[in-house]
């Protein structure tokens, strides 16, 4: 049997792994890119996310960082 991937419980019920969305808010934090043009360098890494997305990850795990 399988065993569950172990989390951090702010990341519980994320699609995309904590490395992506830690990388993602980072980056907006540190270099201010527009979100879209966050999400095409995120897809350059073959990860398609979109840019509303990112947006709201920013919203609630910077106050956490």
């Amino acid at each position: 049997m399988t065993q569950p991937i172990e989390r951090d419980a702010i990341y519980r019920r994320r699609r995309y792994s904590a490395e992506t969305i830690e990388l993602c808010v980072r980056w907006y934090t540190t270099y201010w890119p527009s979100y879209r043009g966050l999400a095409a360098m995120i897809a350059e890494r073959e990860v398609i996310v979109a840019h509303t997305t990112i947006m709201r990850w920013v919203l609630q795990y910077v106050p956490a960082y």
